[in-house]
């Protein structure tokens, strides 16, 4: 003992002499600074309202600190004004961009619109190497109005996740990161009472009276704001800790560090110089000074299935290994250390195959090495190790996808989901009765979160109640608000998954009539079928209202918008009055033809379940179907409408409609292909030259697009066509394995099954980056259970929701945060999110 204590003392001294300010950063050929483990991006990414962008530092594989940007507020949220990027340039050893307030395009319009004030100014932005930190200098080309004076300013943003109990100092001053922002509260002149007049009449404008509502508003909320916890020249975050201390001195005005979180719970730790009056040149002069470990290298990281596998399934592990590191794993091999396989018994542990590793190559920041090991297929639990690094225990079992896997998507999340219900499980009420005084016509105008009602476009009168639309559907999960993408989609998918596999659950009692849901409570009844009712009747009844299709119902004000809690607490349940949730229709033939095919394939497995509300799917995905006219995208939807309406009447109308459609299938194989397929699989016994020409033209197109596959598929280690964002391609990922099935069901020589086990590994912890969680909330040895649902404020999760997974900070450092706010990479999702997923284990389990 004494001699491991001697041996971390020692390596703390080493870790400790080699840290310090040791290397100048240099500019890399991905156009960021880097020195040893610590790296400075510069604009490479700008997606500020999701604390992505600006000048960011990451320190030994974790984003510190980032967003450094101009901002017009000291903690600004999701709704406050963010700049335009203009233009990136790098000159020699620096990084120049060029940003603008305002932009006029999400000036009080556009997804969620935003209020600039009357300010309209550019800047650069420039970044560089000097001694051994980072110096960042802003140029206006004007000052700041004596009005926003003490409100315009240079904002850096401190991930809060990693530093709740941990210190920082501020010239003599100290303090510890706090669990919860504390106050005392600050007042400051409120940037709305001069508004600027930037709407560039390029879509319809909001109602900005009706988005700020009464008492606390989003748009309001840094009128009010935590006093900052000190105030100094020189900051140090986490002096303590050698792997992420980080200093910055301001040579302009001085520091100041706030708490984002006291009006936005998604806020991070702000420090932040405020621009001095008259200040243009060099307004903004700050050294960041990260402390650099020259020998860091990235933990090497074995990425496997948190669940496990069936005997039979290919079993190919990644490796995940600092691309700088070209010694420590050499070295193993050179001592006769491969990749070993250990299975784990009540006696202890037992190698069981030790394999060199095939190396793969280089992808994002890292370099790739795969292991197989699908020649073992004894049942039991299993490890994978390699150098120093082990993977989560893992089980090889026939009946590895028999409970707990995709069940708790029908056991919890999609429950739990359920809107204009009381959600019971046992002791706990998930939610109560909620929005039962739904719903009012939606006033004229750019509303949120994509909502924009148009006239003309209903028979009700804005703010007329629209009676019978408080039944049935599901919350989009972070947001309650029912699209009808999310409603009309997720009782698709789970009707396919129905219809393919006829899985078994009857976990949940569920009473429409009675509006209440008692989970672990068997009805008698199919919860997979009840759970396709519910989504069915939302859209159904809505259409019935309103004699068409609607875009969904969401809350009428902001404040109600960012609500957490309980969902009943959004409205008072009392029908006509103003809290009451608005009720959209759109003109939009494409999503209006997907919800027909969608309708038409929910009342396939409706029938002798709730016969009624099967024949109102059908005929509402009729009706859509003939009455609207299809171009463009909308094409591509009116055929697959036509597959799901033959495939449930079977009527000859349908089927000549899809043969004469075989040049834009063709054309179009890579979208169409999949839903196709199901019908075409038919035709090859039909016997007329048209049906044989067009089986044959598509099998060739088949061919052909399974060629773009493998090419996409062979520039990532993992075996599926993958492409890194800023959101988190998890649901992409389960997307494609899910059309991916129906090829592979139908043209197994085309399309091996391999594809579907490798799309599900990725989403169960055979992903990219240090964080290996299953993105199935409490699936596997390790899970995401801190989430963006219902539940986020508690820091907490929905067993079944999935979430997006796996981010991209650009150019090249893939993420997972444990951080319950951060929509882009813990968020959950209707309409395929978790119901892909569940169809994907039933896939591989078949």
């Amino acid at each position: 003992m004494k001699k491991r204590r001697f041996n971390v003392a020692l390596s703390c001294l080493v870790l400790m002499a080699q840290t310090a300010y040791a290397q100048t950063f240099q500019l890399n050929s991905e156009e960021y600074f880097t020195a040893g483990g610590t790296d400075v991006m510069a604009f490479s990414d700008f997606y500020p309202e999701g604390h992505q962008g600006g000048v960011c530092v990451i320190m030994n594989g974790v984003r510190i600190a980032t967003n450094g940007d101009i901002r017009m507020e000291a903690t600004p949220g999701q709704w406050q004004p963010v700049p335009k990027q203009l233009k990136r340039e790098v000159k020699g050893n620096r990084i120049v961009t060029t940003l603008c307030y305002p932009d006029s395009s999400r000036h009080l319009t556009g997804f969620n619109p935003m209020v600039y004030p009357d300010y309209q100014f550019t800047y650069t932005v420039n970044v560089e190497p000097q001694d051994r930190g980072i110096l960042v200098t802003v140029d206006l080309d004007k000052p700041v109005p004596d009005f926003l004076l003490g409100k315009v300013g240079f904002n850096l943003e401190f991930f809060p996740g990693e530093l709740f109990g941990k210190p920082w100092l501020m010239d003599n001053q100290s303090g510890i990161y706090p669990q919860q922002p504390n106050g005392p509260l600050l007042q400051l002149p409120t940037n709305r009472g001069h508004d600027g007049q930037f709407f560039a009449g390029k879509g319809q404008k909001a109602d900005l009276v009706q988005l700020d509502g009464k008492g606390y508003s989003p748009l309001r909320a840094d009128d009010i704001i935590a006093e900052p916890y000190a105030v100094g020249r020189k900051f140090t975050s986490r002096p303590d800790d050698v792997l992420s201390r980080l200093t910055v001195e301001s040579l302009t005005e001085p520091l100041k560090l706030y708490d984002g979180r006291m009006n936005h719970n998604n806020g991070w730790f702000v420090l932040r110089s405020e621009i001095a009056k008259g200040a243009t040149k060099g307004a903004v002069r700050w050294l960041i000074l990260p402390a650099v470990h020259n020998s860091w290298f990235a933990p090497t990281v074995i990425q496997t299935s948190q669940v496990g596998y069936l005997p039979n399934q290919p079993k190919r592990i990644v490796i995940e290994d600092d691309r700088r590191d070209s010694i420590r794993n050499q070295v193993a091999l050179q001592r006769g250390n491969g990749v070993e396989l250990f299975r784990i018994d009540a006696d202890g542990e037992h190698l069981v195959r030790s394999v060199k590793p095939a190396v793969w190559g280089n992808f994002l920041r890292y370099r790739y090495s795969t292991a197989d090991f699908s020649d073992v297929t004894e049942p039991g639990l299993y490890q994978v190790r390699y150098g120093l690094a082990k993977s989560s225990i893992f089980r090889i079992a026939d009946d590895v996808y028999e409970r707990g896997v995709w069940q708790p998507v029908i056991e919890y999340f999609l429950p739990v989901q359920m809107c204009h219900m009381r959600v019971s499980e046992k002791y706990r009420i998930w939610h109560d009765a909620c929005h039962m005084d739904d719903a009012l016509m939606a006033h004229v105008g750019n509303h949120i979160d994509g909502y924009d009602q148009r006239p003309g476009l209903s028979k009700y009168k804005e703010g007329e109640k629209v009676p019978g639309v408080n039944i049935g559907g599901w919350h989009d999960a972070g947001d309650f608000d029912l699209r009808v993408e999310s409603q009309a989609g997720e009782a698709y998918i789970l009707a396919l998954a129905y219809e393919q596999f006829h899985p078994e659950i009857d976990v949940t009692a569920i009473d429409q009539q009675r509006h209440l849901v008692e989970i672990h409570e068997p009805d008698g009844k199919n919860d997979i079928l009840q759970q396709v009712e519910n989504g069915a009747l939302s859209v159904v009844r809505s259409y019935q209202a309103l004699g068409r299709i609607y875009r969904g119902i969401i809350c009428n004000s902001l404040r109600q918008y960012a609500m957490l809690g309980d969902a009943a607490a959004m409205t008072d349940g009392v029908i006509g009055n103003e809290d009451d949730r608005w009720i959209f229709t759109e003109d939009n033939p494409s999503r209006a033809l997907s919800t027909a095919a969608q309708l038409a394939g929910a009342a396939r497995v409706l029938r002798g379940f709730n016969d009624a509300l099967s024949r109102e799917c059908l005929q509402i995905a009729q009706d859509v179907y003939r009455q609207t006219e299809a171009s463009g995208f909308a094409a591509s939807a009116k055929l697959q409408a036509a597959v799901e309406l033959y495939l449930t009447t079977g009527e000859q109308s349908y089927l000549d409609f899809i043969l004469g459609q075989q040049e834009m299938i063709v054309r179009g194989i890579g979208r169409a292909g999949w839903f196709i397929a199901r019908v075409a699989k038919q035709m090859e016994t039909r016997k007329d030259k048209k049906s044989r020409q067009f089986v044959s033209a598509f099998r060739t197109a088949l061919a052909s697009y399974k060629t773009q596959l493998n090419k996409q598929a062979a520039e990532t280690p993992y075996g599926v066509p993958y492409r890194p964002s800023i959101w988190g391609a998890g649901w992409d990922i389960q997307r494609f394995g899910f059309e991916y099935y129906f090829l592979t069901a139908a043209y197994p020589d085309i399309f091996p099954k391999e594809t579907i086990y490798d799309a599900l590994n990725f989403v169960l912890g055979c992903h990219p980056g240090s964080n290996t969680a299953s993105f199935a909330s409490g699936v596997g040895a390790k899970s995401a259970t801190v989430a963006y649902g219902l539940n986020r404020a508690d820091w907490s999760y929905i067993p079944g929701g999935v979430v997006s997974g796996t981010a991209l900070i650009r150019p090249d450092f893939p993420e997972l945060l444990s951080f319950p706010f951060l929509w882009q990479q813990t968020e959950y999702v209707l309409g395929g999110g978790s119901s892909h997923y569940m169809f994907l284990v039933l896939a591989a389990n078949s």
